[in-house]
């Protein structure tokens, strides 16, 4: 598991391409028949992936590394398929992952293994966890059963729809916050108007990109920004102090995953568009 660590903003003001990239981009989160962990102090959050392919890939880290004796001994996690059709079972018991689909268990689990039903067409498991210091039940949402919320305009190429998955309305959970928005075709734009919340952090994942496509990710402080060129399948880790949003060469879908304070969705801090620099 890589460990990354938390950077004061006014430290990042003096970061070049590469030192940004190497504090806050996550380049290889699903590789096949591998676990990919990387563990921030952002908030303690661990952000991951795997690909199941001939088979199942266990939910499990170094015990020394985590401290504990299980992944999920004080952890929760958030799993949404990013892939084809997949089960994962929880302790023997089995939920089918259907593209776009998300799991949370909660803490205390055991025994997780993710699994693909097809290794030609394989699931695509992202997932953040967070530490956790009550149970809540595992529970699997359905895209189909996240209300949507659609937002933005054809004006300003920033047309999308968001699917709100573990929230204070939804699945239940201690801290973390999980949920995912499509662009719709010819849309480029995300969270702009941009905004930071000083209360809770995010994580960002960007995919069904093509091959060719990037997302130029914007952070840093409003008034000292800085930008991350994201490739698809890759991870921004974004502290509270910085801003998150970003344009596209083509549209593309996102998770978003947060964790501090609280859970209020509009618990945030916006930034007049004249007032970034």
């Amino acid at each position: 598991m890589e460990i990354r660590y938390a950077s004061h903003p006014n430290e990042v003001k003096a970061f070049d391409t590469t030192r940004l990239r190497q504090e806050f981009l996550i380049e290889s989160l699903l590789q096949p028949d591998r676990l990919t962990l990387t563990h921030t102090h952002v908030d303690r959050f661990i952000v991951g992936g795997a690909v199941p392919l001939s088979t199942g890939i266990k939910l499990d880290v170094d015990k020394k590394t985590i401290g504990a004796a299980s992944f999920l001994e004080r952890r929760e996690i958030g799993i949404i398929n990013v892939g084809g059709s997949g089960t994962i079972v929880v302790d023997g018991t089995e939920y089918a992952m259907g593209p776009k689909d998300c799991l949370y268990i909660g803490r205390g689990a055991l025994d997780v293994e993710l699994r693909s039903d097809d290794a030609a067409s394989p699931a695509k498991y992202y997932f953040n966890s967070t530490p956790a210091h009550q149970t809540y039940p595992t529970v699997k949402a359905a895209i189909s059963e996240a209300t949507p919320a659609r937002l933005g305009s054809q004006t300003n190429s920033n047309e999308r729809t968001i699917y709100k998955y573990i929230h204070v309305d939804g699945i239940q959970s201690c801290q973390l916050v999980m949920g995912m928005t499509l662009l719709q075709e010819g849309s480029m734009w995300n969270t702009m108007p941009c905004h930071t919340h000083n209360r809770r952090s995010e994580v960002y994942f960007y995919f069904d990109m093509p091959d060719n496509g990037n997302v130029f990710h914007l952070m840093g402080d409003p008034q000292e920004t800085r930008h991350l060129v994201v490739r698809n399948e890759q991870g921004v880790i974004s502290p509270s102090w910085s801003i998150h949003s970003g344009v596209g060469t083509s549209s593309y879908t996102f998770i978003w995953g947060m964790a501090g304070e609280n859970q209020a969705f509009d618990d945030m801090d916006a930034v007049a568009m004249q007032d970034l620099r």
